[in-house]
């Protein structure tokens, strides 16, 4: 099974008020989506957050028998530190950084990749939703 998961976090202020936003779909098919306020955190926060908690949906949700997980991001820092081109030099990344790898152990094959901003409209949308509803 593909599935492809369009990512994205939110910050109002840096650090601010923040949410993540995802979006999973099989094909054209939409399976799921979701996004939540975080409370106060910078926008890079956000970012790993979403990948963070779509992976956590989909280990609850799917068999990882057989899976081919396709992350898609705005943020390039991330698409680049998940793939291991970047160096993680902030703490706080790191701890969600180590959570990620966590999950992609028990999980197929995974890559990230950055795509503009306009192509991430679904899950910037769920991250912005999450923010309207508490502020």
């Amino acid at each position: 099974m593909i599935l492809t998961i369009y990512t994205d976090g939110a910050s109002r202020g840096n650090p601010g008020r923040a949410s993540f936003g995802f979006v999973i779909s099989e094909g054209k098919e939409k399976i799921y989506e979701e996004g939540k306020y975080i409370g106060i955190a910078t926008n890079n926060i956000a970012e790993y957050t979403a990948v963070l908690k779509a992976l956590e949906y989909i280990t609850k949700t799917f068999s990882s028998k057989g899976l081919t997980l396709k992350f898609f991001m705005d943020s390039r820092l991330v698409a680049e530190q998940l793939s291991g081109r970047f160096k993680i030099k902030n703490a706080n990344l790191k701890i969600i950084f180590d959570q990620i790898r966590t999950f992609e152990v028990s999980l197929g094959e995974i890559s990230y990749t950055h795509v503009p901003r306009a192509a991430n409209f679904a899950a910037d949308r769920m991250a912005n939703l999450a923010l309207d509803r508490v502020t």
